[in-house]
């Protein structure tokens, strides 16, 4: 099941388990239950410190395993399914903190998991492609092992397709608890405790109000803000980074390979670089931080740019870097918000397995449409682009590959106008043709909306100067119309959304900002 060099890998890892543990394998005579215990034998062949049992009378889902510490009070942290791809990562970090050692986080944070209150039984409906799934499923792996009363499954939607089809489940992760819907989509350790942890919210914000005044705030943490928390701590002054997610869009990438000097990476890795990277300098991350509204210095009354956040609270600071970044765009048809997670979707790699053997549809005739349409030809059965241009954008590589597969169908001058179902999941779409004025359905199981990014500035507006799209005017300096706010990456007019220069546009912000510190101290 393993190479060699993964067992290697994994080996020294398991090196670190304090305690010894057990795996109790539930299987039936299928293949996916051997290929399971395949996988599980080559763990069990690496350390004397893992036991496996191998039921295959009891209850549970079937392939499945649970990890349980020998005489340890745990919730328990269970996977359905055989944790490959994305999700191995998942597999190795719960062998090894159920197993005993000390995970990556924050010792309040420990203790808050280890107090709340309340049982809680958690399920989340993965599918191995998605880049999304594994920081859910760590971080409920995680309440498991601290705190008895939480157990967690992870469950493999492929591999349980008719539980998927019973709960109508069109979109990964999607997290049940107690048998009820608790969240649909990538969430945060920060934001799982919040959503149980009924005080959170309050006492995150009491203490972002102690804060003292900082003299760089930086608003996001994707690339561009990552880049300006780096060039501004650098520089020895007070420094914090509040963001809404560390990584931002990134996080929603898959395959990077324009990113200079990196041949080839994923969103997810490059995120886990970036926020490294800020860590390592004297930076005050303030991650799950949702800004609702900018002071300018000249408004406040105390001389400094206030920003608010979502849970009432307010830092102040000298300067302001804002790089919020964007969002998928919204195709603003009736039927999109109300089949959302239910056949609409705007992550192939994510949700493409879900739709395994049906017929999509892909909104879009750029890159990200073109290369989503490809990826999904290899899972379903038939693919329709429907592209509001008369011609394709997406680079000519990606075309050459589109027209050389026998199950995509491209439709041109498509105007989506409606996506419709039976009201509990999607069935198909209507568009207009452009040319003609004809109207036609197309009966599809999911649609994935792949036209572009909104940038994330409804909360700036009346406070600094926007464009017609909604993105903040900047100069070549990164300044914004507020004196002492400056702006970076996806959220501005500077043109052409790439990482590598939203990193540079954030170094630029953060020179200009010090600067301006300087010149007005």
């Amino acid at each position: 099941m393993l190479d060699t060099t993964l067992k290697g890998q994994l080996q020294a890892y398991l090196e670190r388990v304090v305690y010894p543990l057990e795996i109790n394998a539930s299987v039936d005579d299928s293949a996916h239950s051997q290929e399971m215990l395949d996988l599980l034998n080559d763990i069990v062949g690496l350390t004397d410190k893992i036991k496996l049992n191998v039921s295959r009378d009891d209850k549970e889902r079937k392939p499945s395993f649970a990890l349980y510490r020998e005489g340890a009070n745990m919730g328990g942290v269970r996977f359905a399914g055989i944790p490959m791809g994305h999700e191995f990562t998942s597999l190795v970090l719960a062998l090894l903190q159920v197993g005993g050692h000390p995970p990556k986080v924050e010792p309040e944070v420990i203790e808050q998991i280890k107090s709340l209150d309340g049982k809680f039984n958690f399920e989340t409906f993965i599918s191995l492609t998605c880049h999304n799934c594994p920081d859910v499923v760590q971080a409920l792996n995680l309440l498991a092992v601290l705190n008895p009363n939480i157990s967690h499954v992870m469950i493999d939607g492929a591999l349980f397709q008719d539980e998927v089809n019973q709960r109508e489940i069109m979109g990964v992760p999607t997290v049940y608890v107690n048998g009820e819907p608790f969240g649909q989509g990538r969430m945060t350790l920060e934001e799982i405790l919040g959503k149980i942890d009924t005080g959170a919210a309050a006492r995150e914000a009491a203490k972002l109000e102690q804060k003292e005044a900082f003299d760089v705030l930086v608003v996001g943490g994707g690339p561009s803000g990552s880049s300006a928390a780096i060039y501004a701590a650098r520089k020895g002054i007070r420094t914090g980074v509040a963001a809404e997610r560390f990584g931002g869009q990134v996080m929603d990438t898959m395959a990077i390979e324009n990113f200079i000097s990196v041949l080839e990476t994923e969103g997810p890795k490059l995120a886990a670089a970036l926020e490294s990277h800020v860590k390592h300098y004297a930076v005050d991350i303030m991650n799950n931080q949702r800004a609702t509204a900018l002071v300018p210095a000249s408004q406040s009354g105390d001389g400094m740019v206030h920003i608010k956040f979502e849970n009432g609270a307010t830092l102040r600071s000298k300067t302001v870097i804002i790089s919020t970044g964007a969002r998928w765009r919204n195709m603003n048809v009736p039927g999109e918000t109300e089949y959302r997670t239910k056949g609409v979707a705007y992550c192939p790699h994510c949700d493409g397995p879900l739709f395994k053997g049906k017929r999509v549809a892909v909104i879009g005739g750029g890159n990200s449409g073109i290369e989503a349409a490809i990826d999904l030809a290899g899972i379903v059965e038939h693919v329709t682009v429907l592209e509001f241009d008369s011609k394709l954008r997406a680079d000519a590589v990606l075309q050459k590959k589109l027209y050389s597969m026998n199950n995509i169908k491209v439709i041109l001058s498509a105007q989506t106008t409606e996506v419709t179902g039976d009201g509990h999941k999607m069935d198909g779409l209507i568009y207009k043709d452009r040319v003609s004025g004809d109207v036609h359905r197309v009966d599809v199981a999911g649609v994935f909306v792949q036209i572009g990014l909104v940038p994330n500035t409804d909360w700036l507006k009346g406070a600094v100067e926007l464009s017609n799209r909604g993105e903040i005017i900047v100069d070549d300096r990164g300044q914004t119309s507020v004196p002492g706010v400056f702006a970076a990456g996806d959220c501005t007019t500077v043109p052409y959304k790439q990482i590598i220069i939203a990193m540079g546009e954030g170094a630029k912000a953060s020179l200009a900002a010090f600067d301006h510190l300087i010149r007005n101290s």
